[in-house]
């Protein structure tokens, strides 16, 4: 049956029947789709343009069609100026509540501005922008790594780097001595040597130069830090653990500070080359057993120095003009020998003062 014989038949009823037909399925179309409302006035207009016969066909016509109208939104799924007017005044309470819109996979619809008075706004505009990706954290993967060739003591390893070896004097540190031909094998060297090798031969290493202390030393070594693959800071580890003396040669380096407290805390707990059982600080003699006490002085009169830097061994009794020379910066003066040898058990008479 096609609409025209619907239309047809509709018509031959009483006008009673017609308009109560017509309400009804003006009130379920209403009910079904509440916004085809705007429809229905462009629809009254257009069917009365059309039939001119009268009121109550133009009325009812313009019924039916608001109901075909209803029937293909619905199918089609179609969204009208008046469900795009609801969401946006749906997002305009949601923004003024404070409350975050859902998460959206690929983009976030952003005000441009904040939202303006609802009874005073026109138009809304919304913004779209992509989503920043989050910026990625530097890995271990963008540093260059070398391989370790040899580790010639706690504070000298030589590394294979740009198709040769080359030598390298680890910047803040300093190991005492066992590969120097000048002195004997310094108290506790052995072990720095043996712990060096433990943390570093066959492994991966990045180095990171320091400006503040040139590319080069006058053996024309390589000046560096040492950090192990597995994030290990070499140079800082050794001093903590007491395998090494904190070392500022000239000037200032970037990691002075940290140096000289992982130093103290090493001091504290007495740690390696700081315990009284190996060199209680001292790693200049080659004696690594507990230094012998010097027997109690017992002259009164007169005073002794010493310096306090940690590579000094020798007192000077003040009749002596050897500690003259000393350092002022690390100058230390005692009223009595038992005094100064409390301090520092390890230093000895200077064989300038025999």
């Amino acid at each position: 049956m096609t609409m025209n014989n619907i239309i047809s038949k509709y018509k031959t009823l009483s006008t009673g029947y017609q308009i109560g037909i017509a309400l009804i399925i003006f009130i379920i179309s209403i009910i079904i789709l509440p916004n085809t409302i705007v429809y229905a006035v462009g629809a009254f207009v257009a069917y009365k343009l059309i039939d001119k016969k009268s009121w109550k066909y133009t009325a009812t016509g313009a019924l039916c069609l608001i109901t075909f109208f209803s029937a293909i939104l619905l199918i089609s799924g179609s969204t009208t100026p008046t469900q795009v007017a609801d969401n946006v005044g749906s997002t305009q309470t949601q923004s003024q509540n404070n409350v975050a819109p859902s998460p959206i996979d690929t983009a976030t619809t952003t005000p441009k501005a904040p939202a303006p008075n609802v009874t005073q706004a026109k138009t809304v505009t919304a913004v779209v922008t992509k989503t920043q990706p989050t910026t990625a954290q530097p890995s271990s993967s963008q540093y260059t790594y070398y391989s370790v060739k040899e580790v010639v003591d706690g504070d000298t390893i030589k590394i294979s780097m740009n198709g040769k070896v080359e030598t390298l004097r680890l910047i803040g540190m300093d190991t005492p001595e066992t590969v120097d031909p000048r002195k004997p094998v310094q108290c506790f060297g052995k072990e720095a040597s043996n712990k060096a090798k433990e943390l570093l031969s066959g492994k991966r290493v990045r180095i990171e130069m320091d400006p503040t202390q040139g590319e080069r030393d006058k053996y024309n070594r390589l000046l560096a830090y040492v950090y192990r693959d597995d994030g290990l800071f070499y140079n800082k580890s050794m001093i903590e653990q007491g395998y090494a003396h904190e070392y500022t040669y000239n000037a200032p380096y970037k990691y002075q500070a940290e140096f000289k407290t992982a130093q103290k805390t090493a001091q504290i707990a007495q740690l390696g080359l700081w315990s009284p059982a190996t060199c209680n600080g001292d790693t200049t003699s080659s004696n690594t057993s507990t230094p012998t006490p010097h027997p109690a002085n017992t002259q009164s009169t007169g005073k002794f120095y010493t310096s306090s830097y940690h590579s000094s061994k020798y007192y000077y009794p003040e009749a002596c003009d050897g500690w003259k020379s000393l350092s002022a910066s690390y100058l230390k003066s005692y009223d009595t020998l038992d005094a100064l040898l409390a301090t520092y058990p390890s230093r000895v008479k200077s064989p300038q003062c025999q």
